[in-house]
């Protein structure tokens, strides 16, 4: 991570209710780790004791949400009776994963079962028109949307004159009206009493599985055939989850953590041929978003998504080769493409920078739109802005925003929406359609809303931290320690200390663009790496003020302590 020269150090706000010195008692924990629990966002030791555990054991009823019954009762119907049951997926990694998950599951439960994911570039985003009409051509009576559907009004329509009833499972911002549906489960509907509002789309689809099975059970369907084991799907759970990028706390906590300790001795043939052309040992949070997740993306963003959910199904690591390595060789064409877009995106910002001070909207026809999502995220890192980047092509355009704090995206689009054809998503990430001789209007109205809505503060990057340490709290023990609080994402993000007044030693180029040294304070050194960080170099004279994270280092056998810096600058520089 770069350090931005005026960026915020910040010290998350922690639990005042609760004293760091009680919870090591009650928990046997160091300080290390009582200050990072405090800032957790946990109101009670009972909170905080039940985060540490993480348990399915504790997952609120899915009856608790809104239509499932009516959900569980026309899915179980179709699975008894034979009945034709299509999934419709999504093309990022939450939808091939969801998609799988309910093609595996209902599977083992007897039913009959297909699926449709729509290609980017032909079909665009959501419930796809043509995909339903297919389905009901196939003989399909029942449809089941994964990770989308909760703004297909037409659509919804379209599928109840052909005759095939919707069950929409769906995590995103939900309308006014919701549309015509046996069942619309999403939690964040205003009148859902599922508890877990941040649910990833293959969240949704697993707690309709665990209902279903109930529902059959309840039934007595399963006297005769055996009953599926749903944690074996927990890996799909995970990989979703994870790459959709929700708050890892509560429920998705306790799916991640799940589901990462299958994922890294998955005997799924998919993913372990992934893991392979991937180069993974040790499955976390990192390797996923960094590793796994990109490459079944990239058939979604370039080629067929169809391809994310071949591999997850099939049922041999030599058959799987062939669809990981494809996967692999789309990626690195995804990588090359991703760049050429930033380059191009960076050109396009400075010659609109003057005017679009607290935003960034840009359009080109080159943009490949499978990637301007990646690329706006990289914006968003860099400049601190909400950013909208437009595919163009003919008289229309595809976009894909990123925000920041301040500036909730879905509801910035909706008071835009005189500009767009369509939009949908999130606070922090959403989708839209335009037509090109809009595109100039939107960028002055999304450009007038976010001046409304954002403060010259809040266009400062901020860096958030878990308080002051010294260097002599910091041993593998320690550390250890720290890794309980594993699985790390959005909502429990990796711990970041801030050490002050330190001395640098020895500083090294690592490459390009990195620096390894170590720090010096009151007779304890540790080695840093610090990774984008080498034009510093020779700006580290004098006490400095680190912000970093600590972490096990293992180097030819060797165990140590290391220190990933995510920020330096002289000492009381803020």
């Amino acid at each position: 991570m770069n350090q931005h020269d005026n960026s915020l150090w910040v010290e998350r706000n922690a639990n005042e209710a609760l004293s760091g010195d009680s919870l090591q008692k009650k928990l046997q924990v160091s300080r290390l780790v009582a200050e990072v629990l405090l800032r957790r966002g946990l109101n009670t030791l009972e909170d905080i004791q039940e985060f540490l555990q993480a348990r399915l054991s504790s997952m609120p009823d899915p009856a608790l949400m809104a239509d499932m019954g009516s959900a569980t009762e026309r899915l179980s119907r179709a699975v008894r009776d034979g009945e034709l049951i299509a999934v419709h997926g999504d093309y990022d990694v939450d939808g091939v994963t969801a998609t799988a998950l309910l093609m595996e599951t209902l599977r083992s439960c007897g039913a009959r079962v297909a699926y449709y994911i729509p290609l980017r570039l032909k079909d665009g985003y959501g419930l796809s028109m043509s995909a339903l009409e297919a389905c009901a051509g196939e003989g399909a009576t029942l449809a089941i949307t994964v990770d989308c559907g909760i703004s297909a009004h037409r659509q919804a329509d379209r599928a109840a004159e052909l005759g095939l009833d919707l069950i929409i499972t769906d995590h995103h911002q939900v309308p006014e009206k919701l549309p015509r549906a046996v069942a619309v489960l999403n939690p964040a509907r205003s009148d859902c009493q599922y508890p877990c509002k941040d649910l990833a789309g293959v969240g949704v689809a697993f707690l309709l599985l665990v209902a279903l099975r109930k529902h059959l059970r309840d039934d007595g369907y399963w006297q005769n055939r055996p009953e599926p084991d749903l944690r074996f799907g927990l890996d799909l759970v995970a990989l979703g989850t994870i790459a959709d990028i929700v708050p890892l706390k509560g429920l998705n906590r306790a799916l991640a953590r799940a589901g990462l300790e299958l994922l890294s001795h998955s005997g799924r043939p998919g993913l372990q041929a992934l893991k392979q052309v991937a180069g993974v040992e040790k499955v976390t949070c990192g390797t996923v978003g960094f590793r796994l997740a990109p490459r079944i993306n990239a058939a979604g963003r370039l080629e067929d998504a169809a391809v994310g959910v071949e591999l997850l199904l099939e049922k041999s690591v030599r058959e799987a080769m062939s669809s990981a390595e494809l996967l692999d060789r789309v990626n690195r064409d995804r990588q090359t493409l991703e760049q050429q877009t930033l380059d191009q995106a960076e050109v396009l910002w400075q010659q609109h920078a003057e005017a679009s001070t607290h935003s960034i909207v840009l359009a080109d026809e080159r943009w490949h739109p499978g990637v301007i999502g990646i690329v706006a995220s990289r914006m968003v890192e860099k400049y601190h802005r909400p950013t909208v980047l437009i595919a163009l092509g003919g008289r229309g355009g595809k976009g894909s925003g990123r925000s920041i704090k301040g500036l909730h995206l879905y509801r910035a689009l909706h008071e835009c929406r005189i500009c767009l054809q369509g939009y949908g998503g999130h606070e922090y990430a959403a989708g839209l359609t335009i037509a090109a001789d809009r595109v100039d209007e939107f960028r002055r109205s999304f450009e007038s809303l976010a001046r409304q809505c954002l403060q010259p503060e809040d266009l400062r990057p901020r860096q958030y931290h878990d308080g002051e340490v010294f260097l002599e709290e910091l041993d593998l023990q320690r550390i250890d320690e720290l890794s309980r609080l594993a699985p790390f994402g959005p909502g429990n993000p990796q711990p970041v200390f801030l050490v002050r007044g330190v001395h640098i030693r020895g500083a090294q180029r690592v490459g390009d663009k990195h620096l390894r040294f170590t720090v010096c304070q009151g007779g304890h050194g540790l080695p840093c790496i610090a990774f984008g960080m080498g034009h510093l170099q020779a700006s580290l004279s004098g006490p400095q003020d680190v912000l970093f994270t600590p972490q096990r280092n293992e180097w030819q056998g060797r165990i140590s302590v290391q220190m990933q810096v995510r920020g330096i600058r002289p000492a009381s520089a803020d």
